[in-house]
């Protein structure tokens, strides 16, 4: 048999106990580690989820007010032509109201010159001439 010194064995046993306890700390502190990954990762990929709906969501509401501006630009280009035809066709109006007094004007005047000259071939023609000319 072998004699061991006592306070030998119990300082190598001291010694195993803290080393058996450092490494159980380390296996605990791997074991965290791992853990903290793992919810790391999760976060990510619910960010990442969250993130990419709300870009969805994003570009939806953009489309929307997009096609909410065209359907304004529609309304207001048809309004603005609708306006515009109603002033051209008052236009054309005024104008031949004009042409029509105009006429009515050359109309009488010529009807003046006849009366007042002698009626006759040769110079009705000439009145339907200049009347013709003034038209």
């Amino acid at each position: 048999m072998r004699f061991v010194w006592p306070p030998l064995t119990k300082a190598i046993d001291e010694r195993r106990q803290k080393i058996a306890d450092g490494l159980a700390a380390a296996d605990k502190g791997k074991a965290d580690l791992a853990q903290a990954q793992a919810r790391i990762s999760l976060i990510e990929a619910s960010a990442k989820s969250e993130n990419h709906a709300k870009l969805a969501e994003a570009e939806k509401q953009a489309a929307l007010i997009v096609e909410a501006a065209r359907g304004e630009a529609e309304s207001e280009r048809a309004r603005i032509l609708a306006q515009a035809k109603q002033d051209a066709e008052l236009e054309v109006e005024r104008a031949r109201q004009g042409l029509r007094e105009e006429v009515a004007a050359l109309a009488v005047k010529g009807a003046e010159k006849i009366l007042q000259r002698e009626v006759n071939e040769k110079t009705h023609a000439e009145l339907l001439n200049q009347l013709k000319a003034q038209l």
